[in-house]
């Protein structure tokens, strides 16, 4: 069987790209790492789940499996779109509504000559927070669609369920680094454009570092892609059912 790396998300290789993360250790498989986050008590569960019994519910009609794929393929689009619109609308990228939010004056301890990482970090965990309980509902309600169809399909609503208890905290706790391996970038940044400015020795306008090629626009695009790399990285779980569903249906 071929090994898995973790290097395929696109997460990792925008994290890798921004120079604020080490590259993925290739040497063992996805499974093997998953198997060194599963405990003795979530290693049982989830043998009792992949060796249970098919039984259980009854094929609908196809009509029906139809009508409910769609209707779950629907929301996924909507959740996609409501938190992708989230992020772009926050204004994070455009300058003219950035400067308020971000300007060196309105940012809690900043002085002249310096910037502070604080505005941005709260703004990463609000989105944070937002994609963490859209798509966690979501997903819930993929596992209650497959868990009306075919025995098959209900069993990998358990399975689903049985890791996402499982690697949920793991997960959370990855996650939650984000924001400090972006602080990286944000020092990194702002440490180049000091030198910049000694090595012309022009006067430091803050004004400009939110315009096309500043160094603050810069970060705040970084930090976008980050933000749209993790959404699609949580949707992964929802489109693998909604995947699952339409093949069923189709065959």
């Amino acid at each position: 069987m071929p090994r898995t790396s973790l290097s395929a998300s696109a997460l990792v290789r925008t994290l890798e790209e921004l120079a604020v993360a080490d590259p993925a250790d290739t040497r063992q498989s996805f499974g093997e790492r998953v198997g060194q986050w599963l405990d003795f008590k979530d290693a049982i569960t989830l043998y009792s789940v992949l060796n249970g019994g098919a039984g259980g519910a009854a094929r609908p009609p196809a009509g029906a499996s139809s009508g409910a794929r769609a209707a779950l393929q629907d929301e996924l689009v909507r959740v996609r779109n409501t938190l992708t619109e989230a992020i772009q609308a926050d204004g994070l990228l455009d300058p003219g509504r950035t400067t308020k939010k971000l300007h060196p004056a309105a940012m809690p301890g900043s002085t002249e000559g310096t910037a502070d990482f604080v505005p941005c970090h709260r703004y990463y965990l609000a989105h944070q927070r937002n994609m963490s309980t859209s798509i966690g509902a979501l997903r819930a309600q993929a596992r209650a669609v497959l868990a009306e169809h075919s025995p098959s399909l209900k069993r990998l609503a358990a399975l689903d369920g049985v890791l996402e208890q499982a690697l949920g905290a793991r997960e959370r706790s990855l996650l939650a680094t984000l924001p400090q391996l972006l602080s990286r970038r944000f020092e990194h940044l702002f440490e180049m454009h000091r030198r910049a400015l000694l090595d012309g020795q022009a006067p430091d306008d803050p004004d400009q570092w939110l315009q096309p090629g500043g160094w603050l626009a810069t970060f705040c695009r970084d930090m976008h892609g980050v933000l749209m790399a993790e959404l699609e990285l949580r949707l992964q779980p929802v489109l693998g059912l909604v995947e699952a569903l339409g093949k069923e249906v189709t065959e």
